[in-house]
């Protein structure tokens, strides 16, 4: 089964992560908007590039377009993009740059 961010990075900001009540859940793991789901994850697990305000490194970012040159060299996103191979989605359904 695919990993989500949250997996990979082990960073237990899901709902009812280790670290979610002190630090908060991270809008990947809460995401349920359009494309929820992409690339086989769960919520925007597997799409957190893509998602606005995601934790990483301990910093809130922005906008796919604020966050896209630091998540494309991410380890992360080369494994789902690797892994998802023809069928990976970098963009969620509508998502203007």
């Amino acid at each position: 089964m695919p990993q989500n961010c949250w997996e990979f990075k082990k960073c237990g900001r899901e709902a009812d992560g280790a670290k979610s009540k002190e630090l908060g859940v991270c809008s990947a793991s809460a995401y349920n908007g359009p494309g929820a789901g992409l690339n086989n994850g769960k919520n925007g697990g597997r799409i957190c590039w893509a998602v606005a305000g995601t934790l990483c490194g301990g910093k809130v970012q922005g906008t796919y377009a604020q966050k896209q040159a630091n998540c494309i060299v991410c380890e992360f996103y080369k494994t789902v993009r690797g892994e998802e191979a023809g069928n990976f989605k970098m963009l969620l359904p509508g998502q203007k740059v």
